[in-house]
This record gives structure tokens, C-alpha cells and sequence, in this order.
């Protein structure tokens, strides 16, 4: 059975880290955080919650019943998000770096069924849970910015609930879930065009317990003074899993806004 709701959402977001804090200085990162500080180590800190306005395609199965294929619009984004929680962080000292993305989401959508024999409409209820953390080195460094090359593990735990109304499975409710983690591997770095504006970005894709797992990210941003900067891009997020009659196979993707705050 395919269902269609007519909307859906993930709140979240990103942007990444951030380093030397001279003014002049292009080399300087440019991706927006939210504080950093620089100890006698040598190493520097960041960490940024982010806004990523996200619509949810894809399809969503348990227990082995049918599959409910969601498909909605960042329009309507607001009215079924129901909690979401983001933020990144990132450690760096000379050409390494360590870094992770925390990202939590609980959506409820529901909508009529096209066909309307097994039911005539289906609810759906998903709790979502992504970590990465990585590592990375950084193996182009130029006065105008840096490329990492990256390596990383991200955890999945998902629950979600199906609920039917009519039809065959009139009042059917099923609950299911699964945890797995999948090795990454990408590109992170960022640009400098000029001291105030730059661009910043990310690409990973791996497996392990997913068939497929990848994330890609570009933005820009503008460095209005030594304390401030404000970023704006695009984010699109996908997963491919199935396994004992659970299925998760969605992409999650949409507008990502941000700013850093760096003293």
C-alpha cells in the first residue's frame, strides 16, 4: 500500500567550525559557530546548534506491512513537526580535526491512501536519531581556505508507528524500529572570497547496516565583524535500510540557516 501524506518535516541544519580569530586573516575558518575558545594546546573548540528546514520523502515500512511512501513539502513543514534538536561541534589542532553532528526529530503526518482498499487513510509517527563523529586532516591548506579529507561513523535509532484507519486495517496499529551504524567517508572545507564572504561545505556517503548512507551540504556565508557571521545554503540527507521486515529508505532535504558567535 502507498500513502501520501501531505506534509512533513526534520528541523535541522549545520555549520560547521571555526579558528583563528584575526580579522584580516582569509585563511582563517568560515564556517559559523557558536563559540570557540583556543587553549595553550594548541588545539581550538567549536560547537553550533544549526536550523535545517527540511521536507521527508521516501518510504516507511514495519512488521512487514506495507511500505508508507511520505512525501512532504517544507511549506508545510511546521505542522508536523512535533520536536527536533541539532548541533555540531568540532575540535582542531594544525591539519586534524574531530567533529561531530547530533540530530533528533520526532514528525507525525498522516493522510488518505490513494486506493482506499487496504485503508482509507494511514498515520505515521517517526522519532529519529543521527550522531557522527569523525575525524579529519586537512590535505589541501591555501591562504584563501581548506579541504578535509574525513572519515566517520554515524549511528541511526529509529522508531516509528503506522496506524491505519479503514478499510481492511481499520484500527491496525504497528510499532517498529531499528538502531545501525554506517561508515562514512567525505570531503569538509570551506572557501574564502573575500575577508566577509565565503563558502563552506560537506559531502560523506558510506554504509554498513544501511545499503546507503550520504550527506552533502553547500552554503555561504558573510562575516559581518570578529564576533559575527551569518550562513545560509542547502542540505540534503539520505538513508537506504531494510532489514526484518523494517524498512527506511528516506531523504531529507531543504534550506539550512545559521550564525556563529566567536569569542
Amino acid at each position: 500500500m502507498t500513502v501520501r501524506p501531505f506534509s512533513s518535516l526534520a528541523f535541522a541544519g549545520s555549520l560547521l567550525f571555526a579558528g583563528s580569530a584575526e580579522a584580516a586573516d582569509i585563511n582563517s575558518p568560515v564556517t559559523p559557530i557558536v563559540e570557540q575558545v583556543e587553549t595553550g594546546t594548541g588545539w581550538t573548540f567549536a560547537v553550533a546548534p544549526y536550523f535545517w528546514g527540511a521536507g521527508l520523502s521516501g518510504e516507511i515500512g514495519s512488521f512487514g506491512l506495507p511500505a508508507a511512501q511520505i512525501d512532504a513539502d517544507f511549506s508545510d513543514v511546521l505542522n508536523n513537526l512535533d520536536f527536533a534538536a541539532m548541533a555540531m561541534a568540532e575540535a582542531r589542532r594544525d591539519r586534524f580535526s574531530i567533529f561531530g553532528d547530533l540530530m533528533y526529530t520526532k514528525i507525525s503526518v498522516g493522510s488518505a491512501t490513494p486506493k482506499g482498499v487496504l485503508a482509507t487513510g494511514v498515520d505515521v509517527t517517526t522519532q529519529t536519531f543521527a550522531g557522527l563523529v569523525g575525524a579529519g586532516y586537512t590535505i589541501v591548506n591555501t591562504p584563501s581556505g581548506r579541504l578535509d579529507l574525513s572519515l566517520g561513523v554515524r549511528v541511526w535509532s529509529v522508531d516509528t508507528v503506522l496506524t491505519f484507519q479503514g478499510g481492511v486495517l481499520n484500527g491496525v496499529s504497528r510499532s517498529d524500529g531499528a538502531t545501525w551504524a554506517d561508515a562514512l567517508i567525505g570531503l569538509r572545507g570551506e572557501y574564502g572570497i573575500t575577508p566577509e564572504i565565503f563558502l563552506t561545505g560537506w559531502g560523506f556517503v558510506g554504509a554498513g547496516g544501511a545499503d546507503l548512507d550520504w550527506d552533502v551540504a553547500g552554503a555561504v556565508g558573510y562575516k559581518f565583524n570578529e564576533a559575527f557571521s551569518a550562513v545560509a545554503g542547502y542540505r540534503a540527507l539520505g538513508v537506504d535500510y531494510s532489514k526484518g521486515g523494517f524498512d527506511f529508505d528516506v531523504v531529507q532535504q531543504g534550506p539550512i540557516l545559521g550564525v556563529r558567535w566567536q569569542f
